[in-house]
């Protein structure tokens, strides 16, 4: 009768460990618009991480960034460590999901022993005698406050938050690899408009050379022509340096020796791709960071459960059986057997209030975690908002740049045939010649900055998606 008490005692407390001393967990909330500024309505998101951003970079139609991209994705070394740390995670959620259940120990301690002769106290036996004890021991933690698992369950936020780390470094990578390689290529649009321009110079120089020596004009129009071709190789040669840093840049970037590394200049023009601008809030809520500074918030109010169970007694179950003899024959006899049973229980009595501080700092870290995750949103919004005027402002700027590229180059074209019968001075050509010049470089560079803004908006966006992936959403929506 008195067992069948005990072990419904047991089962008693056993029940008791259902309960967790944890807040009930809230998502943080944020101040959320009705809808972007410029565009597309807005309906609040919660962090999730569904939909695949692989080969997002496709939709600029350019096969040597499609490699550059698959180079990083296996030999970046930032990412590999990231992949690393998360393994850590994942190890570490394994670790503590172990408390969950009970621990077996075993042990084996075949000895020989011989007494001191003036031993204290000695009562008497053998000098020399074997001792073999051959044993198990079975340990478990009753999780009566929810200690164990609260652990557990900040270790599994923990582990998701790794993983949207893992996603946001991916994308974060992906992103720099994509506007790096746009920014060198619009220096190979550079090289080509430079090297065009300084041939031109170059002929209108020689053509000033020869009308000063017909003794037409005066050696300060070739003074102006050679300066003219001078300023415009100097450019060519810094743009050639600069387009050397990004190509090392890169190379960092998929893993690979700068000094072994090269990329073949290409004027081949990269596609502007068309970002739908009406999205559906789904594809903000994938934005990996997010959904690491909500995991994290989570995470911190599970460990207030663990520091509240701190104030609370443990009760650990345990029990030990196996076989001891002085003799190894029949160590495993009936007569040899030992067992033991029975719970401890262990609690603090005074700890000068290390549990309270514990408790203190943990619903502090909780706060924290919250306005950190409220901070990374409101960015995320701004950020979003960012690129779609810059994407909009550029196109426009663009525009009307061209329009300006077309005019400055009549008027060059104009200046020169002017020149040419000697109706104007060359101070006018130069002057029509330094505007076309920037007017057409303006172009160039509006065209690479609306391209970055475009990488910028799309890592703001959470990374790529498809048009299936946008019409299944839309429909789920609808």
């Amino acid at each position: 009768m008195a067992d069948r008490k005990t072990f419904c005692a047991l089962g008693a407390l056993l029940g008791l460990s259902a309960c967790s001393l944890a807040p009930a967990y809230h998502v943080p909330t944020t101040p959320v618009a009705a809808q972007f500024r410029s565009v597309a309505p807005w309906t609040t998101a919660q962090p999730s991480d569904q939909l695949s951003r692989d080969g997002w970079w496709q939709m600029y139609n350019d096969p040597q960034l499609d490699a550059l991209q698959q180079q990083l994705r296996h030999n970046n070394p930032d990412l590999s460590a990231a992949l690393a740390h998360y393994a850590q995670a994942q190890a570490f959620v394994r670790q503590v999901e172990s408390g969950l259940f009970p621990t077996i120990t075993g042990n084996a301690n075949p000895q020989r022993i011989r007494q001191s002769d003036n031993k204290p106290l000695r009562s008497g036996g053998p000098d020399e005698y074997n001792s073999v004890t051959l044993g198990a021991e079975v340990d478990y933690e009753v999780d009566l406050w929810g200690r164990v698992r609260d652990t557990v369950a900040a270790g599994k936020d923990e582990a998701q938050a790794q993983k949207a780390d893992l996603a946001s470094a991916r994308l974060s990578l992906q992103t720099q690899l994509a506007d790096t390689y746009i920014r060198l290529r619009g220096l190979d649009q550079q090289t080509r408009l430079l090297t065009a321009t300084g041939a031109a110079f170059e002929k209108a120089l020689n053509l000033t050379q020869g009308l000063h020596d017909g003794g037409i004009v005066s050696g300060l129009d070739v003074a102006r022509a050679r300066t003219q071709l001078s300023s415009t190789k100097s450019q060519l040669t810094q743009n050639i340096a600069q387009r050397a840093l990004l190509e090392h840049a890169i190379a960092a970037l998929v893993g690979a020796s700068a000094s072994d590394f090269s990329i073949a200049q290409s004027t081949r023009i990269v596609t502007l791709p068309v970002v739908p601008v009406g999205l559906p809030s789904t594809l903000l809520q994938r934005r990996p960071d997010i959904a690491a500074a909500e995991r994290r918030t989570a995470e911190a109010n599970a460990k207030i459960g663990v520091a509240r169970a701190a104030f609370y007694p443990s009760l650990t179950l345990s029990a030990q059986a196996g076989f001891q003899s002085a003799e190894y024959a029949k160590l495993l006899s009936a007569p040899n057997l030992f067992w033991v049973i029975g719970p401890s229980l262990l609690g603090t009595i005074f700890d000068g209030g290390a549990h309270q501080a514990e408790l203190d700092a943990a619903r502090a870290a909780t706060e924290e975690a919250g306005a950190h995750y409220r901070s990374v949103v409101l960015a995320a919004f701004a950020q979003v908002e960012d690129n779609l005027s810059l994407v909009s402002g550029l196109g426009s700027a663009l525009k009307d740049q061209r329009d300006a590229a077309d005019a400055a180059q009549q008027s060059e074209n104009l200046a020169m045939d002017q020149y040419r019968q000697g109706a104007i001075g060359y101070l006018d050509v130069v002057t029509a010649q330094t505007t076309a010049l920037q007017a057409q470089s303006s172009v160039l560079d509006l065209q690479t900055r609306q391209l970055s803004a475009n990488v910028g908006l799309i890592k703001a966006l959470g990374g790529g998606w498809s048009s299936e992936e946008l019409a299944s959403i839309s429909a789920q929506k609808n």
